[in-house]
């Protein structure tokens, strides 16, 4: 395949079978963390790709989309051990973003934003742990499905960070996305309560102001009322997050750097540094916040969805440095880790573009209410291709 956004890992081409389902025909992408028969599973590294072995068997989350009719067309890029929210990696070159070549793509499951914003596949399987399918979503502009912490099997797929990671969906469109996610999980535990999402309005509040006013529009059409998802401060919560994400990390993926030793790009190697800092005693502390900030969180939606936005401006230029590239990163994950903690599905959609470059809005849900989350999205958004 052509591949002109260095979305694909070059793999030789393996026959790969589907079966027959609601999917038939449509192409898709598997970032290169899940295994597929037939094909090495590199995780954004040289050295693993080097160590890896030749699946022998699916993983099951990519098993149950070739069973529902899919096609597989490939395996996408990842960010180096899926740990960046950028899509350059040092080992295999950064991924160009369709939609605005002079920006990020996103990342970590940023080849699978790649591939379906530029034509490649339909939709993608890729991974969310703090923003990894959210953010290139939104950058690329094509819709993007973190679901519910638990309801994607992630058997024979590189675990970063277990107790958040997720398995997540791109699609170019809501209808198309509803369909891949109601084959990959199955009819929802929870339902929606109302069909006018609320607005957080602590989180808009975040935006510089140009982003403000470029979405203030689509904010008054879609949302009636307000709420706020900090349900305690900003800071505390971030926190919490980047300390459970630090701490596990270490515990994944540790053994094996401290072990084999291998060549980290500079954002990588900085990130794994100060992840070696976090003790016990810190791990303990934010997993009882966790806990709290949890049930504060599913209190507070109260059955309902809130309109989101998903990160805090556009993408960021793609010459940027290490520098502006972690700033950036750190200010976004402040608002992805608010579904992150709580295990909550969170639907991405296109919204606007700005000076040339998509950002995207969101939805999110109680535990549980993925698919009435998505169709929710796709009424509101694309409501003559949900009514067909």
């Amino acid at each position: 395949m052509r591949d002109p956004y260095n979305a694909l890992m070059p793999y030789p081409s393996v026959p790969v079978a589907s079966g027959d389902g609601p999917l038939n025909g449509l192409r898709f992408v598997v970032k290169d963390l899940f295994d597929v028969a037939g094909y090495r599973t590199g995780c954004g590294n040289a050295v693993r790709l080097a160590e890896s072995r030749v699946a022998e068997q699916h993983a099951p989350a990519v098993a149950r989309l070739l069973q529902a009719g899919a096609v597989f067309a490939g395996k996408a890029q990842t960010d180096e051990l899926a740990w960046s929210l950028t899509g350059k990696n040092p080992y295999f070159g950064d991924i160009i973003n369709p939609t605005a070549p002079d920006r990020i793509s996103g990342g970590s499951s940023s080849g699978c934003a790649a591939a379906v914003a530029g034509g490649l596949a339909e939709f993608a399987l890729g991974t969310d742990t703090g923003g990894s399918v959210r953010a290139p979503a939104s950058f690329c502009g094509v819709w993007g499905l973190r679901p519910t912490w638990g309801r994607v099997p992630l058997a024979g797929c590189m675990p970063l960070v277990p107790s958040f990671d997720t398995g997540g969906l791109f699609a170019r469109d809501g209808v198309t996305l509803l369909a891949v996610a109601a084959a990959l999980l199955g009819p929802d535990n929870a339902n929606l309560e109302g069909e006018e999402p609320l607005l957080a309005e602590d989180l808009v509040a975040r935006l510089p102001d140009e982003v403000k006013r470029a979405l203030e529009t689509t904010f008054a059409r879609l949302s009636g009322g307000g709420v706020d998802l900090y349900v305690e401060d900003a800071e505390t919560m971030h926190t919490c997050f980047d300390t459970l994400q630090s701490r596990e990390v270490v515990e994944t993926q540790g053994p094996w750097i401290e072990e084999v030793r291998p060549p980290l790009g500079p954002m990588i190697r900085a990130r794994y540094t100060t992840s070696l800092a976090v003790t016990p005693a810190m791990e303990a502390e934010a997993r009882n916040d966790r806990e709290r900030i949890t049930g504060q969180l599913v209190d507070r939606l109260a059955g309902r969805a809130v309109l989101a936005p998903v990160v805090h401006d556009v993408p960021l230029r793609a010459d940027a440095g290490v520098e502006q590239q972690m700033a950036f990163s750190d200010a976004a994950r402040r608002l992805l880790c608010v579904a992150g903690i709580a295990g909550l599905p969170q639907v991405v959609f296109p919204a606007v573009r700005i000076g040339g470059a998509p950002i995207g809005l969101s939805l999110i849900g109680p535990p549980g209410s993925d698919l009435a989350l998505v169709a929710l999205a796709a009424r509101l958004v694309e409501p003559e291709m949900a009514e067909t």
